[in-house]
């Protein structure tokens, strides 16, 4: 008599601990900015160690949620419900990780562990603002893009690919997604009617054109590249303006996804 009791006890505690707020990060941003060095990496370079890293980064980023809650109610000196839960799925990610990292390496048609090296410095920043529960400081979005971005190296290195376009490919995205970040966050507060500059986002975005310009003339890059980013520009200038400011942040996210689609193919079809 008493084993259906626990069942029904146990299924009660899932659902009022709500698992989906403790396996998935809340920012979804995130998703997209996973996902292009995904896309673009597997689209230059397919490869086994190229899946399997991608499977490891997924794991590594579904991570950061339930860290932050078990080092939270750790430093409380609580153990709460979601305390386990936190546990289980920190563990689960981090066993997925491992063994797609040790697949990687396993499968990988040459080293790449030069990006990832490159990238724990930023990694190391976006995890110590995580755990002072200031993920969404500027420099903790920015060290997290930045880091992220590093996997398309890490992908087509694993793939026979020599280091330096390999690293062309991390700052061309990374590039973006800092230029992105920083024009969201000055879109939103103009939309809410904060103090906010439009200045520093497209002067961000006009530097960056000028570097894939200077790219372009070292023959690192093709035309698509530079016009992607001219792209890039137009969205800025086009978003800031006051008409755009009412857009409902949702659609805003849904827009930045295309934006990033659209530099993943620019960049495909330009290196």
């Amino acid at each position: 008599m008493r084993m259906p009791h626990n069942n029904t006890t146990s299924a009660a505690t899932s659902a009022s601990v709500r698992l989906r707020l403790i396996a998935l990060p809340v920012e979804h941003g995130g998703w997209g900015i996973l996902g292009a060095p995904i896309l673009l990496g597997l689209w230059l370079a397919p490869s086994p160690a190229g899946f399997w890293l991608s499977l490891a980064a997924l794991g590594g980023f579904l991570i950061r949620q339930p860290l932050k809650l078990v080092v939270s109610d750790y430093r409380r000196g609580k153990r709460y419900p979601r305390t386990v839960w936190a546990e289980r799925f920190l563990l689960g990610y981090s066993a997925l990780a491992l063994v797609a990292c040790v697949m990687a390496f396993w499968q990988a048609t040459a080293p790449f562990w030069q990006p990832i090296v490159l990238a724990i410095p930023f990694v190391i920043g976006q995890l110590y603002y995580d755990l002072r529960k200031q993920s969404r400081e500027l420099i903790a979005e920015l060290c997290g893009s930045v880091a992220i971005s590093a996997l398309v190296s890490a992908i087509v290195m694993a793939a026979g690919w020599s280091l330096l376009p390999a690293l062309v490919l991390w700052l061309l995205l990374a590039m973006q997604t800092v230029a992105a970040i920083i024009y969201v966050r000055v879109r939103l507060r103009l939309a809410r009617n904060q103090p906010a500059q439009r200045t520093p986002a497209l002067l961000i975005h006009s530097v960056m054109l000028v570097v894939v310009i200077g790219f372009l003339l070292m023959g690192w890059v093709s035309w698509p590249v530079p016009l992607v980013f001219a792209f890039l520009i137009v969205r800025c200038w086009l978003g800031l303006l006051p008409r755009s400011l009412a857009t409902p942040t949702p659609l805003v996210g849904v827009q930045e996804l295309v934006v990033s689609l659209v530099t993943v193919i620019g960049i495909r079809f330009g290196v």
